[in-house]
């Protein structure tokens, strides 16, 4: 037997015997006191719920063939002291340990070391009970998934502190326990351009050099990947790097040296109003600016559409529109593609694969009938992109990849419920506002949650001056709450995850609210999209992320994961590629665009897009539904184009139409559809 153990109950002392880590028995041993001090008076065996007497003599003699026998440092001074004199007696020798207490009740020895024992903030256990401890107390707080189990056990191990984990739970912000990774800043090697060897159009040279002497890295990789020669680029940039004046660059200097006008596309109705005004701003004096967002002819402010403007700012689907309505968008010289990782997308992906697909069509027809226009050049860029060497094949373009961060960024994750959330959120606000960079700004933060009425419901519970952000809010109050963040007048700006691209709120920290869109929950790619709005190189001297777990939370009873899962699905996850998918809805859709912009052409614009669309079925199926004739859209197919709408949207309001049903009837059982899967 290689150890015995001692430890002091209210009967007296349990003793265990093991042997190779395995226990061989436990017993309970009563003491009494003789003329010649204390000794074994009375040694039960343990079997069970039962106990069997033995011979107290029996006791002496496993103790004689133990290798080791020890007592609790947890057993009263007394008691150590009689168990001592008693073992001496029998010129036995035994040593105190430091073991745990909850172990010892269960009948086992487990010794533990300052290497070891975890503090509960009573008393010092070993780490299977404080990892007991820590399940049971996550079983009161929601089932947390394997990935956020083993998250905190580790934590538990490292800082062998059960209180200070058990507080995560509970909405304690402590930066080193919550703090996942940090992800350095990182600097390439780029020879920088000098701004006065650009030779552009003296309006753009004499601009930029006014702003600055050489041009930023990715930009100078831009210049060097022939930009300004005219060759497509795919340009892959963290966000605040600089990649928008890229497109910016070489557009307006085609603009303005007779080249065609210059189309910058975003894929929300609020980026393409914020890029509007920065533009009018910026250029304004150089060239006439206008906007196109959806089928509208006018803007929330009362400015009309300007199909002859020098810069045309739009949505995918402004532009869309246009051409699926035989709209002139005259000589284009420039094409920016902004967010083009959109094309990875369910419901929009196709839609701007499309786009591409005719807009490439519209400028080598024109070019085609006109001698002097020589096409399009196209700048698409992105700060998230799994596999940009094969987009940028996709795309025919040259790939400009720079993968420096600016600054560092922390990422953090604690736990909380959807009513503890806000609590949380306003202490990391006013903690954040409350410090100075050594750039000279208070810390500010962007707050993504999954729904409009939860933006109002944070921003009303901050402390601090806050806002809520979000396309329900018409343009005059979005323009003013950029105004008061760039003012610094507000600590935080909260905003649905549909906004996280491309509005410039520079903020030093982002909050995850929720993981999800809507009732989806976000992909890695859109995740990496919204956290990379923390921290800017001019403003801050790093970015912080916190995300918000709600253990074993949803938004959806169609959601198969909880926000824990997904939480270290994200953090850990690769980015995914950017490929456009097809389902036969998206592909009619797309076809029956292709064939109202290009008749016969239809074929080779399906041909040249991203995704693989199976033409031939969905051709069939257009002919069959009665949307084309031939190679021409019918008069039900241009409705359907021009509206953007699905198949089976198409055949239900078509059906209300001859049910005689009210419009509003028909909008409902649109709204509604789908819903009971």
């Amino acid at each position: 037997m290689e150890t015995l153990f001692c430890h002091e109950t209210d009967r007296g002392y349990r003793v265990v015997a093991q042997q190779g880590g395995k226990r061989l028995f436990q017993a309970i041993l009563e003491l009494k006191e003789t003329s010649a001090g204390p000794r074994p008076g009375r040694f039960l065996l343990k079997d069970g719920s039962s106990e069997k007497p033995r011979s107290p003599d029996e006791f002496i003699e496993l103790a004689r063939g133990a290798n080791r026998i020890r007592i609790s440092q947890q057993t009263s001074p007394e008691g150590r002291a009689e168990l001592k004199e008693m073992l001496s007696g029998y010129q036995l020798d035994v040593t105190a340990v430091r073991t745990c207490r909850l172990c010892a009740n269960k009948g086992e020895y487990s010794p533990i070391s300052s290497e070891t024992a975890i503090n509960t903030g009573e008393e010092y256990i070993c780490p299977d009970c404080a990892t007991e401890e820590l399940e049971r107390e996550l079983s009161f707080r929601g089932n947390l998934t394997g990935s956020a189990q083993d998250r905190l056990e580790d934590l538990l191990l490292e800082v062998q502190d059960l209180q200070r984990i058990t507080n995560l739970l509970k909405g304690r912000l402590d930066p080193d326990l919550t703090k996942f990774d940090e992800i350095s800043a990182n600097v390439e090697d780029v020879e920088l351009q000098q701004v006065d060897s650009l030779n552009l159009h003296p309006g753009v040279q004499n601009l930029l050099e006014s702003r600055f002497d050489t041009l930023l890295p990715v930009q100078s990789l831009a210049v060097q990947n022939g930009l300004l020669d005219g060759d497509d680029q795919l340009v892959v940039s963290a966000t605040a790097t600089g990649k928008t004046l890229v497109g910016e660059m070489t557009g307006l200097d085609r603009v303005l040296n007779g080249q065609g006008k210059m189309l910058f596309l975003v894929p929300l109705v609020a980026l393409a109003n914020q890029k509007h005004e920065d533009f009018k701003d910026e250029y304004g004096d150089l060239a006439n600016v206008t906007i196109r967002v959806g089928a509208s002819r006018v803007r929330d402010d009362g400015n009309r559409f300007d199909p002859n403007a020098d810069i045309i700012v739009g949505t995918y689907e402004g532009i869309d529109h246009a051409l699926r309505t035989g709209r002139d968008l005259g000589d284009i010289g420039t094409v920016v593609i902004d967010e083009v990782h959109t094309l990875q997308e369910q419901e929009r992906g196709h839609r701007l694969d499309g786009l591409i697909s005719r807009l490439k069509y519209y400028c080598e027809e024109r070019a085609k009938r006109k001698q002097n226009y020589g096409g399009a050049q196209w700048v698409y860029l992105s700060a998230t992109v799994g596999n940009p060497r094969d987009l940028a094949q996709a795309l025919e373009a040259n790939l400009v990849e720079f993968e420096e961060r600016p600054v560092a960024l922390e990422r953090h994750v604690t736990f909380a419920s959807g009513q503890e959330k806000p609590n949380i959120e306003n202490k990391l606000v006013k903690r954040e506002f409350d410090r100075e960079s050594s750039k000279g700004y208070r810390g500010q933060t962007i707050i993504f949650t999954n729904s409009r009425r939860r933006c109002h419901e944070i921003s009303r519970k901050l402390e601090y001056n806050a806002a809520p952000y979000h396309a329900g809010l018409d343009y005059g109050r979005r323009k003013k709450v950029e105004r008061m963040f760039a003012e610094q007048e507000l600590s935080a700006v909260v905003t649905t995850a549909a906004l996280a691209a491309g509005v410039d709120f520079p903020a030093s920290q982002v909050i995850f609210d929720s993981l999800a869109m809507g009732i989806e929950w976000l992909t890695v790619q859109e995740f990496h999209q919204m956290l990379g709005r923390a921290g800017r190189p001019d403003y801050h001297d790093r970015g912080k992320v916190y995300v918000l777990v709600e253990p074993d939370g949803s938004y959806h009873n169609s959601m198969e994961m909880s926000e824990d899962e997904v939480a270290f699905k994200l953090l850990k996850g690769e980015m995914e590629d950017v490929r456009t998918l097809y389902d036969e809805s998206a592909a009619i859709e797309e076809t029956l665009a292709n064939v109202t912009v290009g008749g016969k052409a239809a074929k080779r614009l399906n041909n040249r897009m991203i995704g693989d669309v199976p033409t031939k079925h969905a051709i069939g199926k257009l002919l069959e539904y009665e949307f084309i004739d031939g190679f021409s859209p019918t008069h039900l197919g241009r409705v359907i184009t021009s509206h953007f709408l699905a198949p089976d949207e198409a055949f239900r309001i078509v059906d209300g139409i001859r049910k005689d049903k009210h419009p509003f009837d028909i909008v409902a059982d649109l709204e509604l559809f789908g819903e009971d899967e």
